[in-house]
């Protein structure tokens, strides 16, 4: 129970300081501070403590950015739809938007969990599924900021409340996910594991707080930074084992924001230039 707690503490605070970017810094800025690797660490620690064997660490690890990769479609979603939906009040058209994106996810990551189990894994495979998937996951993410799509700040004040209650509700979202992860079956547990609980509460937050410009604007640069979560599984499935937690976190995370965050924010940046 505690450590459910502290996963949905950690998660609401993260959640709550990615609205707070994108509103800051507009879309591209904040969308590349929001995917930095953060829930992904106390995850794979968690990971680590409770593996017995380095192989085990390294086959969870390569699983992520499969699950990155269907979130990358989740976010790309909040972009697509929105145009398609008719024309009706905002609460309608967010649980609309809400409904479809879950749906798509759901069946996606269904599909995803299934056919891991149905491949059986091993070393090779696990490999495979997780450098392919990171290398789409940079595919769709520049594709997807290839259109110019503006990326306003926020023009509202947010109030104290609103924060609290945005980290509230991504608290409760990975704190339904983790749970579900230890009481649910394999596919249960597995499609719990990849739930975006931070993306769905950014989309949300930031559609209620400053309209639909806002998180729209901040969809690609997301999905092109969320490689860096991926590449940090990359790393971490050697670098944990062999560095130890301490050591093999720093690695990990320091190697995700050279290869994959910075120079994801120099490519944007050349593109806006």
């Amino acid at each position: 129970m505690s450590s459910l707690l502290l996963a949905a503490l950690f998660a609401g605070l993260v959640a709550t300081a990615v609205t707070v970017a994108i509103e800051r810094f507009g879309g591209r800025v904040g969308g590349l501070l929001g995917t930095l690797p953060t829930t992904i660490v106390p995850a794979s620690l968690g990971i680590l403590a409770a593996s017995d064997a380095p192989e085990d660490v390294a086959a969870a690890m390569y699983v992520v950015p499969g699950g990155m990769l269907i979130n990358a479609l989740f976010l790309w979603l909040w972009r697509a739809v929105p145009g398609r939906l008719p024309d009706a009040s905002l609460p309608v058209r967010l649980a609309l938007m809400t409904t479809i994106s879950l749906l798509v996810w759901l069946t996606a990551a269904v599909g995803f969990v299934s056919l891991l189990g149905w491949l059986g894994g091993g070393p090779a495979l696990s490999r495979v599924i997780g450098y392919g998937s990171t290398a789409a996951i940079i595919v769709v993410g520049m594709l997807a900021c290839l259109r110019a799509t503006p990326s306003p700040r926020g023009a509202r004040p947010v109030s104290i409340p609103v924060l609290v209650s945005r980290g509230l509700l991504a608290a409760t979202a990975i704190g339904f996910a983790v749970w579900l992860t230890r009481v649910g079956g394999p596919v249960a547990a597995g499609v719990a594991s990849v739930f975006p609980a931070i993306f769905l509460t950014t989309m949300v937050s930031l559609w209620m707080a400053q309209g639909e410009a806002v998180p729209a604007g901040a969809v690609g640069p997301m999905m092109l930074g969320s490689a860096a979560v991926a590449t940090y599984a990359l790393i971490a499935a050697w670098s944990l084992p062999t560095m130890g937690p301490w050591g093999g976190t720093l690695v990990a995370w320091v190697g995700a924001v050279l290869t994959t965050t910075l120079p994801a924010a120099e490519w944007l940046r050349r593109r806006a230039g």
